[in-house]
């Protein structure tokens, strides 16, 4: 019996689940889950945590300099890339040749600054690398400034000829700090250059340089032109170019004998004289074909017009220029300076500019040499029509006043308008019209003060209201509008401080005394 009820339970107990078969030995809350051996956490001082906390900041500074490596790659393609644009621009389009016919036939592709190719445009590929961007960035430097004046690194200052402190412009002097770096470079590989190269590099250096202005700047121009004219032995148009840029230079460093010589034979080479003028030169009876060799003769005759009136000769400067009008006048002139081509109405404004300063050179004369104060007036009012003819026509205004276009009211000074597009947008004249128009302006302003000295020396009844209106012509000229409210103007572009202080004076007092006379 007991063996059978001993057989019940073990059937009973093998029928049960294993989970409730088996007996528990401990409570299901007090048990403790058992951990795989992935899951176990090292101890807080292990090695393996030290390597977990040292990998972030490992992490963190890897991400840190693949970006910023990133970062410099993309700013130094995307400035290399701006550079490299900036030279391609002014290599192919600031110093491509000019195509024009009548610019070639005007010759002012010749008159143009080149650098260092010839007319072909552009740099000399046997420079170099190193030197040709050294040349770009000198006609960068020079045409388009270092930037804001603030911003300009401090310029350097010298003495002029006459002892005058000046101080020079920064862009001048980076500007030739580069043509000095190609200079060097032309000079070390003088078989890899072309004909042109380093004589083209010479000029552009020398035309730099002398504008700086400083004594020793004058000299290192001078020494740049005579290795110039060495290179062009005494032939052909450049090299009276050359005569006339030395024979103005000594002028200015006060080689007087030396001015004259290099004058004479500035005229020797444009009138084809076989034989050297003599010293002090005659005024040629002829002017050449060549439109460049008459700028070129014109220049000269102006240069001895002032050399001979600055240094008292008055009777030698008076013939001088009175044969120098005399021969102007038989250059022929458009019919139409509005219709004539743009090179052509150039080169005919050119001429009457000169004219206009040789006559205000004779009125000068004229008037130290005692003569008729009416004499000088006459030929300071032709300087004075002429000049702002030159000016308005410029700058496409009319001769008449706009507001009575039926009168013979003269157009108000307009020295703020800018030049016609069709020069200012030609890389080859767009340099000669705007110093053409910036000399207008300042001769029609000299004119016009002089004038109104005159008037103011005469007896006239109405001599002080007709030196105003001179004068106020003359400020309208030199200066621009500063304070439109006060009527307070500054000097305009070209016209020196002292110059402009002179016009000003002038104009205030007679308006001041005029107002008293009014009251």
């Amino acid at each position: 019996m007991l063996g059978s009820k001993a057989r019940t339970i073990r059937t009973t107990t093998s029928s049960l689940p294993r989970s409730l078969a088996q007996p528990r030995t401990t409570c299901r809350r007090y048990s403790v889950p058992t951990k795989r051996p992935d899951d176990i956490s090292p101890p807080v001082f292990s090695p393996q945590r030290y390597a977990e906390h040292a990998a972030v900041p490992f992490d963190f500074f890897r991400r840190f300099f693949k970006f910023s490596a990133i970062g410099l790659i993309g700013v130094g393609l995307f400035s290399w890339t701006v550079f490299e644009g900036a030279h391609a621009w002014v290599e192919n389009v600031e110093l491509a040749p000019d195509l024009d016919p009548e610019v070639h036939k005007w010759e002012w592709d010749v008159e143009a600054d080149r650098w260092a190719r010839g007319p072909s445009g552009g740099t000399d590929p046997g420079l170099g690398f190193t030197a040709r961007h050294a040349v770009r960035a000198s006609w960068m430097a020079h045409n388009w400034g270092i930037g804001a004046p603030q911003a300009a690194p401090a310029a350097m200052s010298g003495r002029s000829g006459s002892g005058e402190l000046i101080v020079v412009e920064a862009r001048l002097e980076i500007a030739q700090a580069f043509l000095t770096v190609a200079l060097q470079r032309a000079a070390q590989y003088p078989e890899k250059l072309g004909p042109q190269t380093l004589t083209e590099l010479l000029q552009r250096h020398a035309s730099i340089v002398e504008r700086m202005g400083t004594r020793e700047a004058l000299f290192q121009a001078r020494r740049d032109l005579e290795r110039v004219w060495a290179s062009q032995k005494g032939n052909g148009i450049d090299a009276a170019r050359t005569a006339l840029k030395l024979g103005d230079l000594n002028q200015r460093i006060g080689d007087r004998e030396d001015a004259l010589s290099w004058w004479a034979r500035t005229l020797q080479l444009v009138t084809n004289q076989a034989t050297p003028l003599d010293i002090p030169p005659p005024v040629p009876t002829s002017v050449p074909a060549s439109p460049l060799a008459q700028r070129t003769l014109i220049s000269t005759l102006v240069s001895l017009s002032a050399f001979y009136a600055t240094t008292g000769q008055l009777r030698q400067a008076q013939t001088v220029e009175e044969s120098s009008l005399n021969l102007l006048r038989s250059i022929r002139q458009p019919e139409s300076l509005e219709t004539a081509p743009p090179p052509q109405a150039l080169h005919g404004l050119y001429v009457l500019h000169r004219s206009a300063l040789l006559s205000i050179h004779l009125a000068e004369v004229m008037y130290a040499l005692r003569n008729k104060q009416l004499t000088s007036m006459e030929w300071l009012d032709r300087a004075a029509e002429s000049s702002e003819r030159v000016a308005l026509a410029l700058t496409g205004l009319p001769l008449i006043h706009p507001d009575a276009p039926r009168s013979r009211i003269p157009h108000p000074p307009s020295s703020e308008s800018p030049l016609l597009p069709v020069y200012a947008k030609s890389r080859t004249m767009q340099k000669p019209a705007s110093s053409l128009l910036r000399d207008a302006r300042r001769t029609a302003a000299e004119a016009y003060n002089l004038m109104g000295l005159l008037i103011e020396a005469s007896e006239a009844p109405d001599a002080q209201k007709k030196a105003l209106e001179c004068y106020e012509r003359a400020v309208g000229w030199a200066g621009v509008a500063h304070d439109r409210a006060g009527g307070i103007g500054k000097a305009g572009e070209g016209t020196l401080e002292n110059e402009w202080k002179a016009l000003w004076n002038n104009y205030v007092r007679v308006r001041n005394i005029e107002k008293k006379d009014s009251k």
